[in-house]
């Protein structure tokens, strides 16, 4: 996985999902929640998946994250398929390509916020990244606090923190201001945008909120786990200029 990173910026995309399928459940029980899903994520862009709750868009995160699999259809990352690797391989394309923001924080609840952010940094380019980023999220008096005393707001704070930090080339972003107010959101989205615009990060951020698509390169509308509407975005507003 490693060696397929270096060549992300010469192609069109970073990452290509073709014909996936998702059911859970058996007979009449059943629920299809991708139906033959396929996408490219181009290397630099922002793009947001957008849906309502049930549409199918947390599920194809995991499925792009390596978090999950699919029944049926193909994911490659750079050219190099993921979807049928092992449990190994999956950890490494984790590990080194693939920065996330959970809904549910996954913070380790023995680590203070600074340490929990710091297991994922990439301190090579800023000694002082993980503070930095626990600062920008408003934190900057809670390093030292494990996630039992934070509040959840707190703790998401935390989760975004960590997923910055990191920089990795791909962000997947499931509803990162979910549990944010509003300031903070728009502060958490701004840094969004300036890791593309100003750092060529590529980042997807799945959302219910409409108003966060207007942000995006590129916006792919999820409806019944199918894709509804795919278009580009001519009208690109920053997300300092987005009303909450």
């Amino acid at each position: 996985m490693t060696e397929t990173a270096k060549s992300a910026e010469a192609g069109k995309n970073i990452l290509t999902a073709s014909h996936l399928v998702k059911t859970y459940g058996r007979g009449e029980s059943e629920i299809r929640a991708l139906d033959d899903v396929s996408l490219e994520i181009r290397t630099g862009e922002l793009l947001v998946i957008l849906g309502s709750s049930g549409s199918g868009k947390s599920t194809l995160l995991n499925m792009l994250g390596g978090m999950d699999r699919p029944d049926s259809g193909t994911i490659a990352f750079c050219g190099t398929k993921i979807s049928g690797a092992g449990d190994r391989e999956l950890t490494l394309y984790r590990k080194h390509h693939i920065g996330f923001i959970f809904q549910n924080f996954n913070l380790i609840p023995e680590l203070t916020a600074l340490e929990n952010v710091e297991m994922t940094a990439d301190k090579t380019e800023d000694p002082g990244i993980s503070e930095h980023m626990l600062s920008l999220v408003g934190l900057q008096n809670k390093l030292d606090a494990y996630p039992s005393q934070m509040s959840g707001g707190q703790q998401q704070r935390v989760s975004i923190a960590r997923a910055l930090a990191k920089r990795s080339e791909l962000m997947l972003c499931d509803e990162p201001t979910g549990a944010l107010d509003s300031k903070t959101g728009q502060q958490i989205l701004v840094q969004l945008e300036e890791l593309v615009r100003e750092h060529g990060r590529t980042i997807v951020i799945v959302t219910h909120t409409r108003e966060v698509s207007r942000m995006a390169d590129r916006i792919i509308e999820l409806r019944n786990g199918k894709i509804f509407r795919e278009e580009l975005n001519d009208h690109i507003v920053s997300a300092r200029d987005i009303a909450w």
